[in-house]
Formats: C-alpha cells, structure tokens, sequence
C-alpha cells in the first residue's frame, strides 16, 4: 500500500482482493511508511491479501477495521493482520502508518519444518488480529523488533537476511505468548464470500439505529436476500436480522451499564421501535429485564 500523487487508493479486483505486487517473487517483502489522511475519504478502504501484514502507529489515532472487529489504535501501538483476512483502516486527521506486508514463505519454505510447526497453525487459527500494547513485555518486545525492521528498510543499502533475522524473532515471540492452539479453526470461506460476509457484518455495526432491512444489508453487496441468508447462516450459524437485534441488544447492554438514560430512550437509540419487543428480546438473550440488568 502506499498513497502519493499516483496511487491514493487501495486497488483491487472484484472480491476486494489487493492487486498490487508485495515485492518479488525472489524477495516477497515491502516497506511502506504512509499517512491514512493521504488516501482517498481518509481511509485506506476494504482489501485482503495473501500475505500478513504488521502496522505500527508512529503518530496520530486510527480506527482499524479488522475481519468482524473494529480497533482504535494510537500512537505507540501497533497491529498484525493475519493471511486472507478483509480490513479497512479510517482516520480523522493525519496518521502516520509505517507498515510491512510480506508473504509467510518468507521466512521458511513452506513444505519445511518450521514453516509447518510455527507459521501455518497461526495462519489456519481463527485469529484476524493481534493487537500490540508497549506495556505489555512481549508485545513491547514485538514493537521494538518492528520498529528494528523499519530501520532496516530505511537505511541506504538495505540488508535483506537482517530483515529476515528481525521478522523471525517477531514470530517467535507471538507464537510462544499466544495460544493458537487455543483459537478454534473457522470454515474457511472463499475470499470473495469473505468479503461479502464482512461487509455485510460492518454495515450492520455502522447503522445498526438506523431502520435496516434484509435488502439493504443484501445490497451492499449486491446479493440476493437469499445469499445474504445462505452466507450468514452457513459461516455465523445465524440469520442477518438476528445478527442486527443481537449487536442492537448488545450496544444496549453497554448503554445501560455506561449511562443514566431511560429504557426507552436506549431502546430507540439503537434501533427499537418497540421498547415491549426490545425488553422482551433483551431478557431473552441476557435472561434478565433491561432495568434487572443495570441493577447488577
């Protein structure tokens, strides 16, 4: 990725996949140091490639759309994305994001030892992300080998197999301090269905107030109500509505627990038309009364 006079958008083919070259195929790996603000509506938009990527925040706050999550990171702190996963980073001013994005064969061949044992199982986890906090010892560990990278890069004659070094002592310490064994394999969608799952499941998150119906979360990926249907029930095991009542439920949750406002003001706040419906479906997902649950 990288914005400038030529290039201030993500390009990508029809199922969002990034389209720009990461490297060569001799050295599948590439520095970027860009600024969110640069890119076109201040946003580095919705894309997903083959390889990882690491991004530290050198300055300024951001908002980093990751697979089903949103994270708001800043300055001082910094983020993995795993292979194959959909994200999307927004900004509110200038935000300065040195970035490596480098395919995991990198580091091993990938029929060898190491690449089987350490790098595939966090690749095939059902991790998205992994943030990194420098209060955390090993997180910190991780953001200081990164920033060790970036120097690399930036130097006049940049050393290949001391990136390389770095980038391995990176992985070394995620996978002995994260317990991928621990992460449950996901089906695994297409890239594109991918896409459109995640889309659909953002679309929600950002209007969830709002009066949203089956179409309109079908249309943001221009599928059929039916499609929409058959992604979320087979990959989320629940239908794209009861997603939407169950987020609404949840912000309400958080609402109730975080303000003095009324049940009904609440209700309406996210997206109740109803407030008997929204209590009813509130005691029914959290087994309490909306006025019981802020008691506790």
């Amino acid at each position: 990725m990288t914005a400038d006079n030529n290039y201030s958008r993500i390009k990508t083919d029809e199922t969002l996949r990034e389209t720009v070259c990461h490297g060569s195929k001799e050295y599948p790996f590439k520095y970027y140091k860009e600024d969110i603000w640069l890119f076109d509506f201040h946003c580095i938009d919705w894309h997903w490639h083959s390889e990882v990527e690491f991004v530290f925040i050198e300055k300024g706050t951001a908002e980093f759309l990751v697979g089903s999550g949103r994270r708001v990171l800043t300055e001082g702190t910094g983020i993995f994305i795993n292979s194959q996963v959909i994200h999307r980073f927004e900004a509110s001013e200038s935000v300065i994001i040195p970035n490596i994005v480098f395919s995991p064969s990198l580091l091993s061949s990938e029929d060898s030892l190491i690449y089987l044992k350490y790098i595939q199982p966090l690749l095939d986890s059902s991790i998205e992300c992994l943030t990194f906090l420098p209060e955390i010892p090993w997180q910190n560990d991780v953001l200081k080998n990164l920033l060790s990278v970036f120097d690399v890069q930036e130097r006049t004659a940049v050393c290949e197999i001391k990136t390389v070094e770095l980038l391995l002592k990176i992985w070394r310490t995620i996978y002995e301090n994260v317990n991928i064994s621990e992460s449950i394999p996901t089906a695994k969608a297409s890239a594109h269905t991918q896409a459109q799952l995640q889309i659909m499941m953002q679309y929600i998150h950002k209007n969830y107030a709002e009066h949203i119906t089956l179409a309109d979360i079908a249309q943001t990926v221009s599928v059929s109500k039916s499609s929409a249907l058959n992604i979320f029930n087979k990959y989320l095991h629940i239908s794209p509505v009861s997603y939407l009542i169950n987020y609404r439920l949840k912000r309400a949750a958080k609402l109730l627990a975080a303000t003095g406002s009324s049940v009904y003001s609440i209700a309406n706040d996210t997206g109740f038309e109803n407030v008997g419906y929204f209590c009813r479906s509130f005691k029914e997902l959290f087994g309490v009364t909306p006025s019981e649950y802020r008691k506790k």
